[in-house]
């Protein structure tokens, strides 16, 4: 009898130990059928999901690259940690021009919202971050609703905005699309500074160093907190990482993770 007792101790034990399976999708269209070509090539999405979970959080994370260069990848800091994460390519110029990737972003955040409950997901649980380009992505939709709400979607429904050394101001290849210098800073309808309100979700922003950073990008990020905390925004933070210049990708991850984890526990409890 005492054996039997042991052994199903250890298989219970060996069962609680069980890592979680993840499971990573490759290319996955965000816009349906289409006969043109470059939307075809670059309007796709990886996901990397835990199987044998349901409602966890997922975190959408866009690449940098000026908005002319880059593509998807999965964070490896960011796997094996109970969330999906959702690696979407969007369009670049000089193939396309503002505003046509900040709608792609857009349209590839609605697909998560319509399709993650699919994969064991729970659509209130849902971030978006990126790097550079991707981090002013990030900011674009979750700041000027308008972009989502093309795709009946809410931007407010976000639990979280975690921009990485993105623009505030106007994108420089939006301004030199504009034939504006990238030393003109230019605050309009493509600046996510333009569009601060009190209601958007909560925003986590973090740069490199001000004195190591790509110009003024530390400084831009202050003012854009400074101006969501003047219109009333409860839940805005900055972090500079010292030591750190624009490429803060992997330094950033930990961080990045615990306010994924912190806004999940908020909700969840």
């Amino acid at each position: 009898m005492l054996k039997h007792i042991i052994f199903l101790c250890i298989i219970s034990s060996n069962l609680l130990a069980q890592e979680t399976d993840y499971k990573l999708l490759n290319d996955i269209k965000y816009r349906g059928s289409s006969e043109n070509l470059y939307i075809q090539e670059r309007c796709k999405l990886d996901i990397y999901y835990p199987k044998n979970k349901e409602g966890f959080p997922t975190v959408i994370f866009f690449h940098g690259g000026g908005l002319k260069g880059g593509n998807k990848y999965i964070p490896e800091y960011l796997k094996n940690n109970d969330i999906a994460i959702v690696a979407p390519n969007y369009r670049l110029n000089p193939n396309v021009k503002a505003p046509t990737y900040i709608d792609d972003a857009a349209a590839a955040v609605a697909w998560v919202f319509n399709n993650i409950e699919n994969y064991g997901g729970n659509k209130d649980l849902i971030f978006v971050s990126g790097s550079s380009a991707g981090g002013y992505l990030t900011s674009m939709i979750g700041l000027d609703k308008s972009y989502l709400m093309k795709y009946n979607i809410d931007a407010n429904e976000i639990a979280g905005l975690i921009p990485l050394t993105g623009h505030a101001i106007t994108h420089f290849t939006v301004r030199d699309e504009m034939g504006i210098s990238g030393t003109q800073p230019i605050i309009d309808k493509f600046a996510p500074l333009y569009h601060v309100r009190k209601d958007a979700p909560p925003i986590l922003l973090i740069t490199g160093n001000r004195e190591l950073e790509m110009l003024g990008r530390y400084e831009e990020n202050a003012y854009l907190m400074r101006m969501l905390k003047v219109v009333g925004h409860p839940d805005v933070e900055l972090m500079e990482l010292d030591g750190y210049g624009h490429g803060i990708g992997y330094p950033s991850m930990p961080i990045l993770l615990n306010k994924i984890k912190d806004i999940t526990k908020s909700i969840i409890e």
